[in-house]
């Protein structure tokens, strides 16, 4: 069986597309390929169809990974068809729940922070308009909690 990822921020071109790949590289990583499928998507429709942020591409690669996807928006049929859809901060959570009218999937989503283990932080900070430290931040956060994330879909 086949175990469905979504990463979920506001534009989809920083945070959850770096959580998407990067899990992606996790799962190649470690011969999972095909087991778990990971896809993003933003609650907003300021981007879609565009490519992930420059800067979040530049941090990636930093850590020999590619950043890939065009973005999309978060749409109430995701619901049905992903088996965790991950929250990147307080806010995406909220919009992404606000969209579950009957309350049938709240127990899907999860906040990405929940599962990082090397980092405080509880939400996952846009660096949209930072400096390079910024993403490069959120790229090393990522990498934790998508290997706590990993470790907790495999028990």
């Amino acid at each position: 069986m086949t175990y469905k990822l979504l990463f979920v921020c506001l534009g989809n071109i920083c945070r959850s597309p770096s959580a998407e790949n990067i899990m992606n590289y996790l799962i190649e990583q470690r011969g999972l390929e095909g087991k778990i499928i990971c896809d993003s998507a933003g609650t907003s429709s300021y981007h879609i169809g565009a490519s992930p942020d420059r800067r979040m591409q530049a941090a990636a690669a930093r850590r020999g990974i590619k950043l890939v996807g065009q973005a999309r928006q978060f749409a109430p049929s995701d619901f049905e068809t992903f088996d965790l859809i991950l929250a990147m901060d307080r806010s995406n959570y909220r919009d992404i729940v606000r969209l579950d009218r009957e309350n049938r999937y709240e127990d899907k989503v999860r906040l990405m922070c929940d599962f990082a283990s090397q980092h405080r932080d509880r939400e996952v900070p846009d660096p949209y308009y930072g400096g390079e430290a910024g993403f490069d931040h959120v790229i090393n956060l990522l990498l934790d909690a998508c290997d706590g994330l990993l470790e907790d879909v495999l028990k």
